[in-house]
């Protein structure tokens, strides 16, 4: 088995070319190969080179002072919605929502992706969404792959994350709170809204304690790749954007 994707050359640059027709597909090495979960050294953030990755279960991680580094991680930590539970405080908080909170799907998405590269992060060594980052996604959020999660209080944002989903698999990218729980209670409406409408994977690439908390557990690469193949494919029985702002839970 191919370790940086699961899909035959013919299978992926078919459901590439679904989206793609007149692009050009990437073709990112083995980890198998490279040893190590680095799968690609520099290269460019073109839409169809990120495409290319996320449909070999490969992403771009670097910071401003090295070249574009494309990494698959072996283990790959995801959440699965069936095994999603929200914390029994953060459930009251959304019931009562004494904060007023609102929340609206790709309303604002390069101030969700500034906002995310302007947050401290607790391990330090600054933000790895540099501006070339923000660029690029901003772009593949206008071809309708990048998302942005907003949360508002008194008509101001307040937190939210953004992603790219693909199919039934939605892409965690990054995120920003600038009123406690905000970009928390934004991420059990999203999770809630995409199981409802048929999501099957949510890939948070790497450990964190917070999305540990919501039911986030390491797999191998081998296994997150074969979820990539059943479920990249398979578009959601209901638009996501259509239910996440209307619908409660």
């Amino acid at each position: 088995m191919n370790g940086a994707s699961t899909l035959s050359a013919v299978q992926k640059e078919k459901l590439f070319s679904s989206f793609f027709p007149y692009t050009e597909w990437f073709e990112f090495a083995s980890p198998e190969d490279t040893g190590i979960d680095i799968v690609g050294l520099g290269g460019h953030l073109s839409a169809d080179m990120l495409l290319s990755a996320y449909l070999q279960g490969v992403f771009p991680w670097y910071g401003s002072d090295e070249p574009v580094l494309w990494w698959s991680p072996d283990p790959r930590f995801v959440l699965l919605p069936e095994d999603f539970h929200t914390p029994s405080r953060l459930f009251r908080t959304m019931k009562k929502n004494a904060a007023g909170f609102t929340y609206t799907m790709n309303r604002s998405f390069t101030e969700v992706i500034t906002a995310c590269a302007e947050t401290k992060r607790q391990a330090g060594g600054g933000t790895w969404i540099v501006p070339d980052m923000i660029k690029a996604y901003t772009e593949f959020h206008r071809l309708g792959f990048a998302h942005s999660f907003e949360v508002w209080q008194n008509d101001k944002l307040c937190g939210g994350f953004y992603g790219v989903l693909i199919g039934q698999v939605f892409f965690g990218e990054s995120m920003f709170t600038r009123v406690p729980d905000a970009s928390k209670c934004a991420f059990v409406r999203f999770v809630e809204n995409f199981k409802h409408c048929g999501g099957k994977l949510i890939d948070s690439q790497v450990y964190t304690d917070h999305i540990a908390r919501f039911g986030g557990k390491n797999i191998s690469r081998t296994a997150f790749l074969h979820l990539e193949e059943l479920y990249l494919h398979v578009p959601l029985e209901t638009e996501l954007e259509k239910v996440y702002e209307n619908r409660l839970h």
